[in-house]
């Protein structure tokens, strides 16, 4: 059994430029002004963005890889304008040699190593892989054994979305009632959408950064 220490995210797709121009384009068209200089660019979006006008930013694509556990990718997919494809329990069968003849696990955040509650996790964890394999051999198919299946199941999932629904992504699931694994999971989504586009991202990356550090000191004391 592989155990993965946290979730893996990578941005798949993510044309800055054209995306900028887009936006911009779609902004200016509203009312019908001429692009003059990149710091004007810049402040329109920005002002877009504060007054709420979030149309222009919906001219936007990104594409995100996620490695996460079962769990996390469940409420992911929840969000509606989106577009996901996911690794299938239905039809990937892990007792084959592609996936090294083993389950991959991800472990939770609360849960430290050399703990009595990591041995409890990892030892249900290889529990389920051997009843997983118990049931292949007699014969069960894999959309059928997947029912013993961990919600810890690492699986990798794509997700694509204008820029508009990943700020409301980002906003849900980086704040402090959010999962404490979904926070870790698309932090680095938001560091990297902070820096390529600040106008619409930065003020909720400084917010989140802020959460953080404040429930990081709160957590010292």
């Amino acid at each position: 059994m592989e155990i993965f220490d946290h979730s893996i995210c990578d941005i798949l797709f993510n044309p800055i430029m054209e995306n900028r121009n887009s936006m911009i384009e779609s902004a200016r068209l509203c009312y019908k002004s001429v692009a003059k200089t990149v710091e004007a660019d810049s402040k329109l979006l920005k002002n877009c963005v504060q007054k709420g006008h979030w149309s222009p930013i919906e001219h936007s694509i990104v594409k995100v890889r996620f490695v996460c556990d079962r769990g996390i990718s469940h409420e992911l997919v929840r969000h509606r304008l989106a577009s996901f494809n996911q690794e299938s329990t239905r039809y990937c069968n892990y007792s084959q040699g592609r996936f090294g003849s083993q389950i991959s696990v991800v472990k939770p955040y609360h849960i430290h190593k050399d703990s009595m509650e990591y041995y409890i996790w990892r030892k249900q964890c290889e529990d389920a892989e051997k009843a997983y394999f118990d049931l292949l051999e007699l014969g069960i198919t894999p959309e059928t054994a997947r029912a013993v299946l961990p919600t810890c199941l690492a699986t990798t999932i794509d997700i694509t979305a204008n820029l508009r629904e990943w700020y409301h992504i980002l906003d849900l699931r980086t704040s402090r009632q959010a999962h404490p694994d979904m926070r870790l999971t698309v932090h680095h989504v938001l560091s990297v959408l902070s820096d390529d586009y600040p106008e619409i991202f930065r003020e909720l990356y400084l917010e989140r950064n802020r959460e953080i550090m404040e429930d990081f000191v709160k957590k010292g004391e």
